[in-house]
């Protein structure tokens, strides 16, 4: 799909010039990552949202100088987290500041949000959860969602280290695209799957347990660094690709 073509369609559900923007430049960074998940494919899955509320904006109803709430109040995950970022951007915490997102979905590829806070010299941790699709690795129900981690961190030679890491062996973007079956949706790890799923059983009870409100949510951690730890790391790699380097299917 042609950029053109992407915000055309996005402008027919409704949204508004800014926010169709805001939408196309996450779409189009996914598609030029490699992660074809989270790209302009995600259109056409957004059309065919019942319930879709283009001109819902999410709101700020804490602001405290550690702590921030926002509630989605309808809007689409995307546009919560476009505004979170936006507002850490422009009034960043002294030194850190926890953001709890609730009934935000979807988010996207994570790494886009925090890479956006290391450009601007923040460190970002952020996960959100998603619809139960991850069982126990023994089997039986899903139990947690795919529930992504992603983490920036700034640099002083401009190159952030961004690691985005969903907890499935595979994304259920892959399964959208047709790239991999529903079966294969399952903790990643092979023969230590049970990592994979403690980690996601983790993220899933932390977002729920700062969340006031029922349904999915994210949670960002933004603060300023202290040292600058990439350059060392980077010069100790010698040319091995780090997290965040050029494209591939997950920072």
């Amino acid at each position: 799909m042609r950029p053109d073509e992407a915000r055309s369609r996005l402008a027919r559900l409704g949204f508004e010039a800014d926010d169709v923007e805001a939408l196309a430049a996450h779409f189009l960074d996914a598609d030029a990552r490699g992660q074809s998940g989270h790209g302009v494919s995600r259109i056409a899955w957004l059309e065919t949202f019942e319930e879709l509320d283009a001109k819902a904006r999410p709101q700020r109803v804490t602001a405290e100088p550690g702590y921030e709430r926002w509630d989605g109040a309808g809007a689409v995950g995307y546009l919560t987290l476009e505004a979170v970022v936006r507002a850490q951007l422009a009034a960043p915490p002294d030194r850190a500041r926890l953001v709890v997102c609730s009934r935000t979905f979807p988010t996207g590829s994570l790494g886009y949000w925090v890479r956006r806070l290391a450009e601007a010299g923040l460190v970002g941790v952020l996960t959100a959860t998603s619809p139960r699709r991850l069982p126990h690795p023994s089997g039986g129900v899903p139990l947690t969602g795919t529930n992504p981690l992603a983490i920036a961190i700034p640099s002083s030679d401009a190159a952030p280290v961004v690691a985005d890491v969903s907890m499935g062996a595979v994304t259920h973007g892959d399964v959208l695209a047709g790239r991999a079956r529903a079966e294969e949706l399952v903790p990643f790890g092979g023969p230590q799957a049970h990592k994979g799923f403690a980690l996601a059983v983790g993220l899933q009870l932390l977002v729920d347990a700062l969340s006031p409100d029922e349904g999915f949510g994210a949670v960002l951690l933004v603060a300023r660094p202290e040292s600058d730890p990439v350059p060392a790391l980077r010069a100790l790699a010698d040319g091995v690709r780090l997290p965040g380097n050029g494209s591939g299917s997950a920072d």
